[in-house]
């Protein structure tokens, strides 16, 4: 048995605009499953292809309270492709966003609906992940978040600090899933949240209980009756582990 990490899941106030943006933003293909759900993927993949990463959108109401607490990286390949991008990307839609960051080389934008991301300036480790570098998760240990997450899917633990951890597929393909410390993150309803495939599909009921003994539990985001089952990391980040619908 085997969870995959599979894609990353926007909760949107219109997922069909949102979808577009971010299709245009990673030159990926857009299509639909049905009302209210929007999916993206790399050209020439297919859903579920294993060496594919993949964002699903889908329209929700808005809490009152919404936490920011997980982003995407984009990837760039030189000074003038960093530079190209952020502008391209400005023009979809995209606006300047203040997170602190100061005087940095890297660029904080956030897309029409807020969700905040940055466009990385070139660095070696992302030369081959594709236009995402890395999903980035808040945390307050991510010592903790490395041993769970290593031990909850088939990705490999590359790097960890007190503040810094690093995963990456076993296959050395896509995107990178790092945590980054920062104290005092409460955990809120977040609008970005990581998908879970079991391989084989039909093996997550075994798969939930093994999360639950790592310290996994269930969450109740208003998902109803739904195929996936929805659970919480042990910092309270949510995540779904999808099957047969």
């Amino acid at each position: 048995m085997a969870l995959r990490l599979v894609q990353v899941n926007f909760k949107a106030r219109d997922d069909s605009a949102l979808g577009r943006f971010w299709a245009e933003a990673l030159g990926w293909g857009l299509s639909s499953e049905g009302p209210g759900v929007t999916n993206l993927e790399p050209e020439g993949f297919s859903w579920p292809d294993p060496d594919a990463f993949y964002i699903d959108l889908v329209t929700v109401p808005d809490p009152e309270t919404v936490k920011y607490r997980v982003h995407l990286d984009l990837a760039t390949t030189s000074a003038a492709h960093q530079a190209e991008l952020v502008a391209r990307l400005k023009e979809l839609g995209a606006t300047p966003a203040d997170v602190g960051q100061g005087d940095v080389p890297w660029t904080v934008l956030a897309d029409p609906e807020g969700n905040v991301f940055c466009v990385l300036e070139p660095r070696e480790i992302y030369r081959d992940t594709g236009p995402i570098a890395a999903m980035v998760v808040e945390c307050a240990d991510p010592r903790a978040m490395a041993r769970f997450w290593g031990e909850a899917t088939d990705w490999t633990v590359h790097e960890v600090t007190d503040d810094h951890a690093t995963l990456r597929s076993a296959k050395g393909v896509g995107p990178y899933l790092e945590f980054l410390r920062r104290p005092g993150v409460q955990t809120v309803w977040s609008r970005i949240h990581i998908d879970l495939l079991p391989d084989p599909i039909d093996e997550q009921a075994a798969e939930v209980a093994r999360l639950r003994t790592l310290g996994a539990t269930p969450a109740d985001v208003g998902q109803g009756d739904v195929p996936w089952k929805v659970l919480a990391d042990p910092e309270g980040n949510e995540f779904c582990v999808l099957g047969r619908a």
